[in-house]
Order: structure tokens, then C-alpha cells, then sequence
């Protein structure tokens, strides 16, 4: 016995690879298809579209290929209703649960497509009924509630992945090329530059997710300046990136390591955690600048532009500083909440931020990650963030120059 559904796929499917990867699923996984229809896009900017039906010689197998292909956004053609299952108890969910994606996603809710708000990977979607009526929303595991009517399996479900047009047009105009440190970076961060100034242009939130590492290159300085000018709206770092940049605002080290000749002075080595009691000594960040303690760094321009900053704590912590969020769940919260705003996010030399950061990220947020370790960006990517590219070079030369091409661009525009 044969078992078919059909799907349908639409978009720039050529382009982006879409149907190659959809004929693939199938016949890695035992099935077999058949093209109904396939209308080619013959102009840069025009969509294709593909109904192909799906077989295979039983149910289970048919469900896992539908699932791959959901994944990558091949929807049904004939959509029910989704289906809807009470949680028997906080943070646990009904057996079949749908995990969504980092796409756009709408579910089917008494015969009426609803839009999945705060869309993130990795999440259960709950429906609620409310005054005006159900709404769709996303939930971690650890959020859920007894009662929460969580959606059950695929059907019911459309993913709309990001276009992918040939040219550079859409919303993510150079961003299609994956990892390089090959590309000519001059040219590339002029672009992401440009990149910036549109997303603030626009209205939009720019996140910066920063390590300690860009303070030690000597990137402190552009970024603070970038944050000073207004186009940084959020910060999501760790202990260490904060504790750091005070510190060079201190004692003109980096963990230990004089700024200027990068030589270690006598008892450097001993500055970060003395940089750390001073902070809690005078109660936090903010009263520390209030105090004229700290008179410069980015955390400085931050508390001073009323930039908001979320500092997640990790076990290897020293201190740590009053603003660090030692609890892992609260942290994870502060977090999903910047990028859940976040148009354009800059992720610059950390990998655990960067990763964290990007699963709580749409598909749409347009975003750069810089390292100079091949590994931290390929990890990103891999993990699922299929819309962010990827440089690998020296975060120390990365945002001066960025910091260089934004405002220059600025002084060009006063100057006509």
C-alpha cells in the first residue's frame, strides 16, 4: 500500500537551493515524488513555484519526509486545522509536540491562518484565546503551564523561510555567502556598514553580542563610540566583556595587559577582580558612573544613552559585577526579550553568547558574526541560523573599521 500527501513550494526555490534540498529529503528517506506542476521564475525577482506529491509505502515514513520538508518550508496543499492538545502539567508538553523553526510561521486555528509571534527555534506554540480573539505564540519548555493548548504534529502549520533572490536585492541584500575570509573585507564590512545605517534609517533595533575579546584587540573604543552616535540600541554580553572594559577604563589594562605598550604590569593580573570590588562597592554599573568612578568604556556610554544591556553570568564568573545575571533562567529570559527586537544583530568574537543569542533569533533578523576562530562561526550556522554570514577576521580590526565606514558615511551626508 502506497501512502501520498502533496506539498507545494514557492519562492526563489531554484535560488536558494530549496528544491534541490526537497528532492533530496525524498529519496533519502525511502520515498518517492512526482512533479505536478512547476512554474519557473524566469526574472531575477520573480518567484517560482513547484506542487509536487509525496509517497511511500507506509505512514510512518510518509510523516518523516512531510516533517524534513516542512522543515526547510514545503507546505501541505490541502491544510486542516491544527491540531491542539491541554499540557497535563507545568513544563510538560503533549507527546508529538510541533518544534518550530526559526522561520515565519502561521498555524490554522479554527479555519483562520494566525501569525506565531515571538517566533524562535526549538519552541512549543500555544494558542490563546483572548478578548479579540485566539492568538499564537511561542513558549520555551520551561515556560509552559498546565492548561496551555499546545499544537500538536505538522498539520496545520506553514513556515515561510526568508527569500533568497539571485541579485543582491531583499532584505538581506550581500547576505549570501555564508562564511568567507577570503572575500575582500574592506569591501564586505563597508557593506554590513551600510547594512546598519539602513536598519537604523528604517527605524529598526540593532543588537551588538560582545566578548571579552573585542576589548583585549583594542575594539573597545569604535564600539563605544558606535553606541555613543545611536546605532547600537542593545548589549548582550558576559561578565567578562563588562569587567574588562571598566578595567581599561581604570587602569588602562585588559585583563592585565597595559593597552597601550601590551606589556603586564606589576600586579595587572590582580586589576579585573579589584575592578570588580570597586563596582560593588559603589552598588553597580550605573551608580558607578553617577559616581565618576567610570568615565569612559562602552558600559560607560551605555548607562550615559540609556542603552540597555543584558550580562549573562557563566559558572567560571569572577566577582561577579551586581549587573550580572547569575540565574540561567532569568538570563535566557533577558535575552530572548533583546532578540525578540532585534532587526540586525552583530555578533563580535564569542561563542557561547553568539550561539546563544542566535536560538532565540527569527530568521529574519539580519546578522553578521565576526571571529577570528573559523569554528565559532561555522558553529553558528550549523546550529540552524541559515541567516546570518559569517567573517572570519581580527575582531581588533573589524569594528574600528566598521565604526570608520558608518560615520564617515555620516559626515559625508552633513557635508552635502
Amino acid at each position: 500500500m502506497t501512502f501520498t500527501r502533496t506539498v507545494e513550494l514557492d519562492g526563489h526555490i531554484i535560488d536558494s537551493g530549496m528544491m534541490q534540498q526537497a528532492m533530496g529529503i525524498v529519496m533519502d528517506l525511502g520515498g518517492d515524488f512526482d512533479v505536478e506542476q512547476f512554474d519557473v521564475g524566469r526574472q531575477k525577482d520573480e518567484p517560482s513555484y513547484c506542487r509536487m506529491s509525496v509517497s511511500a509505502d507506509d505512514r510512518e515514513t510518509l510523516q518523516e519526509i512531510l516533517h524534513e520538508l516542512h522543515q526547510i518550508g514545503a507546505n501541505l496543499t490541502d491544510p486542516v486545522d491544527a491540531r491542539v492538545e491541554a499540557s497535563p502539567a507545568d513544563r510538560v508538553v503533549p507527546v508529538g509536540f510541533y518544534s518550530t523553526t526559526n522561520h515565519p510561521t502561521d498555524v490554522r486555528y479554527q479555519g483562520e491562518w494566525l501569525p506565531v509571534e515571538d517566533i524562535e527555534m526549538d519552541c512549543a506554540i500555544v494558542i490563546e484565546e483572548t478578548d479579540d480573539g485566539p492568538r499564537a505564540s511561542t513558549k520555551v519548555l520551561n515556560g509552559i503551564e498546565e492548561g496551555d493548548l499546545v499544537v500538536t504534529d505538522e498539520a496545520g502549520i506553514r513556515v515561510k523561510p526568508p527569500e533568497r533572490p539571485r541579485d543582491a536585492s531583499g532584505p538581506f541584500g550581500f547576505m549570501q555567502g555564508g562564511v568567507s575570509s577570503e572575500r575582500p573585507s574592506e569591501s564586505l564590512i563597508e557593506e554590513v556598514a551600510e547594512a546598519l545605517r539602513e536598519t537604523k534609517a528604517d527605524g529598526g533595533n540593532v543588537l551588538v553580542v560582545a566578548g571579552p575579546a573585542l576589548i583585549h584587540s583594542g575594539g573597545g573604543d569604535a564600539l563605544a563610540e558606535l553606541v555613543r552616535e545611536g546605532y547600537v540600541d542593545m548589549i548582550s554580553a558576559g561578565n567578562g566583556f563588562a569587567t574588562h572594559d571598566i578595567e581599561r577604563g581604570l587602569y588602562g589594562t585588559s585583563l592585565g595587559m597595559d593597552m597601550e605598550t601590551m606589556e603586564h604590569p606589576r600586579k595587572g593580573h590582580k586589576h579585573h577582580i579589584y575592578t570588580i570590588s570597586e563596582v560593588i562597592r559603589a552598588g553597580g554599573i550605573a551608580e558607578a558612573v553617577e559616581e565618576g568612578l567610570i568615565e569612559s568604556g562602552v558600559m560607560y556610554e551605555c548607562v550615559k544613552h540609556d542603552v540597555p544591556y543584558v550580562l549573562a553570568g557563566s559558572i567560571r564568573d569572577d566577582g561577579p559585577l551586581p549587573d550580572t545575571i547569575t540565574d540561567t533562567i532569568e538570563a535566557q529570559n533577558a535575552i530572548r526579550e533583546q532578540a525578540h527586537r532585534a532587526d540586525m544583530v552583530l555578533m563580535l568574537s564569542t561563542l557561547l553568547h553568539s550561539v546563544a543569542v542566535g536560538n532565540c533569533l527569527p530568521s529574519t533578523a539580519k546578522t553578521v558574526c565576526v571571529d577570528i576562530n573559523p569554528a565559532t562561526v561555522t558553529q553558528l550556522l550549523d546550529r540552524g541560523s541559515s541567516q546570518a554570514i559569517g567573517m572570519v577576521t581580527d575582531i581588533g580590526t573589524f569594528v574600528p573599521t566598521l565604526a570608520e565606514k558608518v560615520l564617515e558615511a555620516d559626515d559625508d551626508n552633513d557635508d552635502n
